[in-house]
């Protein structure tokens, strides 16, 4: 296992481009592949839970601001090539502090899968693939936090998904958001996310 001072470095490195690649305020970010004619395909992103650039639903909310903690069913399409692993995280960039906010963080997952169900970030419910990792979010739980910003102008949240050319991730249990964004923003294959709103 790698050592605290190796993953305080690899943090300080690559963890404030990751971040900086989540803080984004454009469409979404896709990377070209090839579908199984050769013909060029995206990497997709998609949820009927997540409206793009609109206000998320209540139900996804943390409970603190009314909802009911529920993460969003999320699907994606064409990969790119050599993938054999996922991870997804979603990170507030507007959020006070340099770093944002973790909400939810998931890594290898498996390169067969292509959905997550409404309710897979609820460590209880059983719902993630096998293999997948769910990591602790900035609230300090494993498993799926809601927004739940400070009073004031909406908030971004980053629905940001990797595909990468390894199955496992290879992080400790205890590493951060931070951290793992940065390992896997190292050696994706390909990008594809989903941006919502909240403010309260």
């Amino acid at each position: 296992m790698r050592s605290r001072g190796f993953i305080s470095r690899m943090a300080a490195a690559l963890g404030m481009s990751a971040v900086a690649m989540l803080a984004v305020s454009g469409e979404r970010a896709v990377q070209a592949g090839e579908d199984a004619t050769g013909a060029a395909s995206h990497f997709v992103l998609l949820s009927l839970d997540l409206p793009e650039h609109g206000m998320i639903h209540r139900r996804q909310l943390y409970y603190r601001c009314g909802g009911e903690n529920v993460s969003p069913m999320l699907e994606w399409h064409n990969p790119p090539a050599g993938t054999q692993s996922f991870a997804l995280l979603m990170h507030d960039p507007d959020a006070p502090g340099s770093q944002g906010f973790w909400h939810w963080i998931v890594y290898d997952i498996p390169a067969t899968v292509s959905s997550l169900p409404a309710g897979a970030g609820d460590a209880h419910k059983g719902l993630m693939p096998a293999g997948a990792i769910q990591g602790r979010s900035d609230f300090g739980v494993v498993g799926y936090g809601g927004p739940c910003p400070p009073p004031g102008s909406p908030h971004r949240y980053v629905f940001r998904l990797y595909a990468l050319p390894v199955a496992h991730l290879n992080v400790p249990p205890d590493a951060t958001g931070t951290i793992i964004a940065a390992y896997a923003e190292a050696s994706a294959l390909g990008t594809t996310q989903l941006i919502s709103l909240y403010g309260r």
